[in-house]
């Protein structure tokens, strides 16, 4: 999800304009082999999914925004311009049965601009991402048992710029992975939502972010590659992703395609309205028979619609489509975190609008 922040108090909090584009490409994923997490497939339930047989997800959660606001504030000052998630949202989400945590922050916030990507890192904002004082958020969340995925929350863009160069990434990315190597729950999610980049640059990119991870010792990890043109699900042909991402490789055989996929009329999640009650499942449809056709998984890191009857129908027949897939191995939410206000797609506890309706009715069926 596309946002822009800028805060001057807590009291004056808004959720700014949210832009996401007509399209959005779906990109693969590599094999999953012994190392990655295997699903739970539940008995037949007459009442969810015409009766078929659910492959549950391993990771079901939502997005924890707030580290990534504030795009005109670089590097921005905590609790104005950005923010850390509650731990309180974990804690409401772990008791509702969800395991994983998307966690998106600004790279510029990690490396500052003084030196560049391949600079030192920024130990405050690294320590808040890992663990901070209150705010303890990757560390939090796995000491909880859940999965935490760090999310650049990009575009493949760094300091306004396409970010071009594979061997900087790598190395950004190897320094990163350095960080959390030593914890099995983290998941590496290589970039969110490029765009207006061509699919083989951006397979490019990824391809040196999974050769950098490894070679960082990170062995254990999921990781999660993303494709061009928002990494949307409805566009993962039209946009050169399929062309390109069959021949992602990890040595460590554990590694899946996350895409993003919306229910409005152009599939950008700004509006509450869903096409009709089948969108969700139909557009994920030619996605699912790309994964299965390339013996590879899916993680749908991104989906949100509005609080009413058409769009739940159109959420729970996304997640049935998945569930009856047997390629797709997580989901998770857009958004939670503690600045969404009223936004439509709020999950955040306890009075966000898609807690009354869509996680009762949409979201915990499938858990």
């Amino acid at each position: 999800m596309r946002l822009s922040w800028s805060l001057n108090s807590f009291a004056s909090l808004i959720v700014l304009a949210l832009i996401r584009p007509t399209f959005a490409a779906v990109p693969p994923t590599s094999t999953v082999g012994s190392g990655n997490p295997t699903a739970t497939i539940s008995a037949p339930d007459a009442t969810l999914c015409n009766g078929s047989a659910l492959t549950k997800f391993k990771f079901f959660g939502v997005n924890e925004s707030g580290a990534e606001f504030g795009d005109t504030a670089i590097p921005g000052t905590l609790g104005k311009d950005y923010t850390w998630p509650s731990p309180s949202s974990i804690d409401y989400f772990t008791g509702q049965g969800f395991n994983t945590f998307r966690v998106p922050f600004k790279v510029e916030r990690l490396s500052p601009l003084s030196g560049g990507l391949t600079g030192s890192f920024d130990q405050t904002y690294l320590n808040g991402l890992k663990t901070a004082c209150d705010t303890i958020i990757v560390n939090y969340i796995t000491n909880k048992g859940g999965y935490a995925i760090i999310d650049p929350h990009n575009y493949m863009r760094y300091n306004g710029a396409v970010i071009t160069s594979t061997s900087s990434f790598q190395s950004w990315w190897t320094k990163l992975a350095n960080e959390f190597k030593s914890n099995s729950k983290v998941i590496f999610d290589i970039m969110n939502e490029p765009h207006d980049i061509d699919a083989k640059a951006v397979f490019d990119l990824n391809q040196a972010a999974v050769n950098g991870i490894r070679a960082s010792g990170a062995t254990s990890q999921l990781i999660l590659v993303e494709g061009t043109a928002w990494t949307g699900a409805w566009s993962w042909q039209s946009s050169g992703n399929a062309a390109v991402f069959s021949a992602i490789k990890d040595p460590n055989n554990n590694i899946a395609i996350e895409m993003h996929q919306y229910l409005d009329s152009d599939s950008s999640g700004t509006s509450a309205t869903c096409v009709s009650s089948t969108v969700g499942a139909e557009r994920l449809q030619v996605a699912t028979a790309w994964l299965k056709a390339n013996n590879l998984k899916g993680f749908l890191g991104e989906m949100g619609a509005g609080s009413n009857s058409q769009c739940i129908e159109a959420i729970k027949g996304a997640i049935c489509a998945m569930q009856t897939s047997g390629v797709w191995i997580g989901f998770t939410w857009w958004a939670a975190g503690p600045w969404w206000g009223t936004y439509f797609q709020s999950i955040e506890p306890p009075s966000g609008p898609s807690i009354s309706q869509v996680l009762p009715q949409a979201l915990k069926p499938f858990v």
